[in-house]
């Protein structure tokens, strides 16, 4: 993942997890996806900006995935998940990896 932008890694993994669970109807599969890249999006948050950052960063990812349920239901779905991946991938970036 060397080179890979964390802010593109959360963003995806919100993306990919919601496109997984949706298409092949299992959420548990969405939920592999996600998690999967919020451990390596967390893993790079730690040695990027430190242990702080890489907890604050990884609290705001599980409160997108949280958040973008309610916010679905005001907006849709889809454009819920790409508000919540945007806003995690800014502040993934602000946070780390405009840092490197």
């Amino acid at each position: 993942m060397a080179g890979v932008p964390t802010s593109v890694v959360a963003a995806g993994g919100l993306v990919a997890g919601y496109g997984v669970a949706r298409w092949t109807k299992k959420r548990p599969l969405g939920g592999v996806a996600l998690a999967a890249a919020g451990v390596v999006a967390a893993r790079e948050w730690q040695r990027k900006a430190g242990n702080v950052t890489a907890v604050a960063l990884s609290g705001a990812y599980v409160a997108a995935f949280a958040g973008s349920h309610p916010l679905a239901k005001k907006i849709g779905a889809w454009p819920s998940v790409f508000a919540v991946a945007g806003g995690v991938a800014l502040a993934s970036w602000v946070a780390a990896d405009r840092r490197s």
